[in-house]
């Protein structure tokens, strides 16, 4: 016996020697091929971009894997102890590897190989040697692999603490569902917090690491219910759970938000243009590396309230005019399975159909049927089932959609029945209205608005066209457009701050520039001409010839210096034509510009983005460029006053920027816009513009604090038709903003802002004669002059001074007085001056072709 186990001892020492010295040549083997663990020190793992409102609220997010970091200490004890007991529930108490699991390992192996079945060396693997798998090797060979993770498990549990090692592993473990990381995966299963879910959730998260893909809590449910109560019992085991709580969380169903339509964001909405913005500008500032992987904090400029404003003014505008058009064109899109009378599940089908979910109030949904009068459209979301149809089965009335139906998609002729209008599988639009469901449709005509704070640039709202879904392209920053009249504000500027004044007289007569084919006779929208007007008029009505007269008095070079220090064009031809909105800008330079006007002058550049920081939270941006002296912890309340230098530039005279509002302040109150426009109750300075054939459509006003402006017209552009204005079509957006903007908000009356001074004084309105101070009427006006540039008498007439010659000479500069080819007319007879405020009209002449107004 004694002989027995000394040869058993023996033979163990020498097979314990043996395998000590296998052990050893192993690590020398591996050992010096291995990576550094201390890369761990310097670990930065792909983190998701977040970008939030000023309420706080994510309005987008953006990254090439979805994982937000949390630091273990945020991390509840839920759920690090349902992760260690479903992997590795020894993890505190082992050196790196766990012989016991390796152990069991070996012993499942050797069992599976001796009954013939399909063996793998798993389930030993700790959660250190994940991490070392998961960060530090490559997919390898199993066993070459599995002793490299222990060597490394060994040397990181030396440098690292187990909270470190639990810390990489949760936020670096791929859970499925694009979920890297226990928060990303918390948000995108269940759409909450870590704090929030209950031990039932928890449980079933620690049970994905193993096979995501085996677990999907749909596709196999039976499965992940399975899984999900051996991690359950595993926590009772280890005492994280006790028994009433065990037995109550394993009869709990496994209820997940996958599959449903929700938002892309997390307490968030789905993108749309504003967002679209913010990563265009994101790219451009900390580049594409930062954005998608750097885990950035955004800041963003958006009012939420203010952006869905935005949204349903300009759509409400978009869809009435393609309404009044009486066109019904095309469906989005079409279920052919449907149409084809085949056996098809309309809900599964429309489902699986891509088409734009993100307009308010509107729902997708399939003719399933037709009847004599109406429709039978299955819209899912619509559950209320009626007159004996199955829920989510709505009716249309063919009779409601023929009052405004001219044509339809299948033959040029108003419709007959719902046969003429509507085709089984064709996927439309409907809206309740009251209590019927009508038919709706995304308009062809496009547009774009924006809303902007004047002082710092900062973009309250940003829509840039009717959906996002629909059409990513941004009308208000990527679409170059001809500005036609809202460009002339820069003219005037110019001219005013050359020696002009808002009552300078400037002769509106027709006018002939080039030679030969190249004839150029611009006009006035009206198609008349209006005799010597004040730059107020021509301003406030939109006069084009006498804005052509300005820019060749003032010199195009000059105006497109102006232009071009706005921010308009970056370089504009220096073309006549150019003053009456020739030239292709966008809304977002149009609306930065008139901001400028609104702020006295000062340059700004309009941002979606208040502050970007980076994961440890030093800023890598911010839009504020002022510097503050005395805002800083260490000097801040140490009987110290603050001061916040403005170092925005002073781009023109803050005097021409007040003279530019009070001018179009008039606009608003008694030109172009007055009767769209006018009428909010507080003051309100804007300008129309519409180009030749009415191909674009634009206003742009402003509050004291608030600049916004609008674009309305075909992506490819053509005549939105004879009625179609600037201020027809632009005008009532605004005001509809505007109107409810203001609600929370205390608009003022326009002040100057900085410069000499600025001296107000009543005239005429049609002839700039100085009036008494008590003058009163629709014909007077209180004027804004710089110190100097106002006049010192009461005048009876100005142009009463002046005989035709030195009138047309004086005002005319160079560019010729046109009349008809044999009308010899004397100027004098057909012009006549005084101040009763009748439009000066010379007659029979002839005013030619082309033109902006």
């Amino acid at each position: 016996m004694i002989r027995l186990i000394a040869s058993l001892f023996s033979n163990l020492a020498l097979m314990g020697l043996v395998g000590f010295g296998v052990l050893i040549a192993l690590i020398r083997t591996y050992a010096d091929d291995l990576p550094s663990h201390q890369e761990l020190d310097n670990y930065q793992p792909d983190m998701l971009t977040r970008v939030y409102s000023g309420e706080g609220d994510v309005i987008a997010e953006f990254a090439r894997e979805r994982r937000v970091f949390v630091p273990i200490d945020e991390v509840p004890d839920l759920v690090k102890d349902a992760f260690i007991s479903a992997e590795d529930k020894n993890f505190y108490s082992h050196p790196g590897i766990d012989a016991a699991g390796i152990a069991k390992a070996i012993a499942r192996f050797a069992q599976a190989r001796a009954q013939g079945r399909p063996a793998r060396l798993s389930g030993a693997s700790t959660i250190t040697q994940q991490v070392m798998k998961n960060f530090l090797l490559t997919s390898e060979r199993e066993l070459e692999r599995k002793i490299k993770e222990a060597i490394l498990a060994f040397r990181v549990e030396g440098a690292m603490t187990k909270d470190e090692i639990l810390e990489l592993y949760l936020n670096d473990i791929f859970l499925g569902a694009r979920s890297h990381g226990i928060v990303a995966a918390a948000e995108n299963y269940f759409g909450k917090t870590l704090e929030d879910l209950t031990p039932e959730e928890a449980a079933y998260l620690a049970a994905l690491p193993k096979a995501p893909s085996d677990y999907h809590p749909i596709r196999q449910y039976d499965r992940a219910i399975t899984r999900r109560n051996y991690v359950l019992r595993e926590m009772a085991e280890n005492g994280a759970l006790d028994p009433p709580s065990y037995q109550q969380a394993r009869a709990e169903p496994l209820e997940t938000i996958l599959g449903e339509r929700r938002p892309t964001v997390i307490g968030g909405e789905r993108p749309d243009y504003f967002s679209g913005e913010v990563r265009r500008q994101l790219l451009r500032e900390v580049g594409e590396s930062n954005l998608y992987r750097g885990g950035l904090t955004v800041r963003a400029t958006v009012d939420p309230a203010l952006q869905a404003l935005a949204g349903d003014v300009l759509r409400e505008a978009l869809e009435n005019y393609d309404r009044a058009q009486g066109v019904l064109r095309a469906p989005v899109a079409r279920i052919e399975a449907i149409a084809s009378g085949a056996e098809a599940d309309w809900r599964a089908a429309m489902a699986a159909t891509r088409v734009p979910r993100d307009i308010p109030e509107w729902l997708p949904g399939v003719v399933i049927g037709l009847g004599n009068t109406t429709a039978l459209v299955g819209v899912p979301g619509t559950e209320d089932a009626a007159e004996g149809r199955a829920p989510g089965e709505i009716r249309l009335s063919a009779a409601v959609e023929r009052q405004w139906l001219a044509s339809t998609h299948l033959r040029d002729a108003r419709p007959r029945g719902p046969q003429d209008i509507w085709s089984v599988g064709d996927i439309v639009y409907v809206k309740k209205t009251g209590d019927d469901w009508t038919l709706r449709q995304i308009p062809e005509v496009q547009g774009a608005f924006m809303a902007m704070e004047p002082d710092s640039g900062r973009v309250y709202a940003l829509q840039g066209g009717f959906s996002y879904e629909y059409s990513t392209f941004n009308r208000a920053t990527q679409a170059n457009r001809q500005p036609g009249s809202s460009f002339k504000p820069f003219v005037y500027a110019a001219a005013l701050d050359v020696g002009y004044t808002p009552e300078t007289i400037v002769l509106d007569a027709p006018i002939s520039l080039g030679e030969g084919e190249e004839l150029w006779r611009p006009k006035n929208s009206s198609g008349k001409f209006y005799g010597p007007s004040t730059l107020r008029t021509g301003l406030e009505q939109s006069r084009n010839l006498m804005t052509v007269r300005i820019a060749q008095a003032v010199g195009m070079d000059r105006i497109a210096d102006y232009a071009e220090r706005f921010g308009v064009y970056e370089d504009m031809p220096q073309h006549l034509s150019y003053a009456l909105g020739a030239g292709e800008t966008t809304l977002w330079n149009i609306v930065a510009a008139y901001s400028m006007f609104a702020n006295g002058g000062k340059r700004v550049v309009p941002t979606v983005i208040d502050r970007v920081q980076d994961r440890h939270g030093e800023t890598l941006y911010s839009h504020d460029p002022r510097q503050c002296r005395g805002c800083d912890a260490r000097t801040f309340g140490q009987n110290r006053t603050p001061v916040l230098f403005d170092g925005r530039r002073q781009i023109m005279d803050p005097n021409t920027a007040f003279e530019i509002v009070s001018m179009l302040e008039g606009v608003v109150s008694v030109g172009t816009a007055a009767s769209t426009v006018g009428g909010l109750g507080f003051p309100v300075a804007g300008k129309t513009g519409t180009t030749n054939d009415s191909k674009d459509a634009w206003f742009v006003g402003f509050t004291d604090q608030m600049v916004a402006g609008c674009f309305i017209g075909f992506d490819n552009p053509r005549s939105l038709g004879k009625r179609a204005y600037g201020g027809t079509l632009c005008g009532p957006v605004f005001k509809s903003f505007m109107r409810e903007a203001m609600k929370d908000r205390a608009p003022g009356e326009f002040r100057p802002k900085g410069g000499t001074g600025v001296v107000q004084m009543k005239l005429h309105r049609e002839t700039g004669e100085r009036l008494p101070s008590d003058a009163t009427g629709p014909d007077v006006v209180v004027e804004a002059f710089s110190l100097g540039e106002a006049p010192e008498i009461l005048v009876e007439s100005t142009l009463a001074l002046l005989d035709d010659t030195e009138l047309f000479g004086a005002l005319g500069e160079d560019l010729p007085y046109l009349l008809p080819e044999g009308d010899d007319t004397p100027l004098g007879e057909s012009l006549t001056t005084g101040s009763g405020g009748t439009p000066l009209e010379p007659k029979n002449v002839g005013l030619g072709t082309g033109g902006l107004y």
